[in-house]
């Protein structure tokens, strides 16, 4: 196994159990806005956007903070399904229109659950928060996500 292996496998197995120190500064962290009648909430978001971070994605955390999320981007629009499969901690799951608008929110999903949570549609980003958290912003289906993989709007 070559040195970037190594390095790859340590720090994935950072991240798998709890967040080190060491690991958080490594992981990539974007801007994101969300927009509610309640007004504009701006969080830090980790991208997965390659097909070994979609399946990780937030598997073995032990905590998410409030203003940290997970963002699943895709080159085309598509109707996706996620489950809760090795997910310590409940999540809100946006699903989020081609034009950045919420499509729809499964609220709360429940831990370790293998029970798929469809899109309801097609979509070209996933947001993924603490559970709770669509709740607190007053966050609704139509809403808008400013991001840069959605057009400007």
């Amino acid at each position: 196994m070559g040195r970037r292996a190594v390095v790859a496998a340590l720090l994935m197995g950072a991240l798998c159990a709890g967040e080190t120190a060491p690991a958080r500064a490594a992981v990539r962290l974007e801007a994101l806005e969300i927009v509610t009648a309640k007004g504009r909430v701006r969080f830090q978001v980790e991208i997965a956007a390659s097909h070994a971070e979609q399946e990780r994605g937030l598997m073995f955390r032990k905590a998410l903070a409030a203003d940290r999320g997970m963002l699943f981007t895709y080159a085309r629009p598509q109707p996706v399904a996620y489950w809760m499969k090795n997910t310590l901690i409940p999540l809100d799951i946006i699903f989020i229109a081609p034009d950045g608008r919420v499509l729809s929110i499964a609220r709360n999903a429940q831990p370790h659950s293998e029970t798929p949570i469809a899109s309801g549609g097609r979509v070209l980003g996933v947001l993924e928060l603490s559970g709770g958290r669509a709740a607190q912003l007053g966050l609704l289906p139509g809403d808008r996500v400013l991001h840069r993989i959605f057009p400007k709007g």
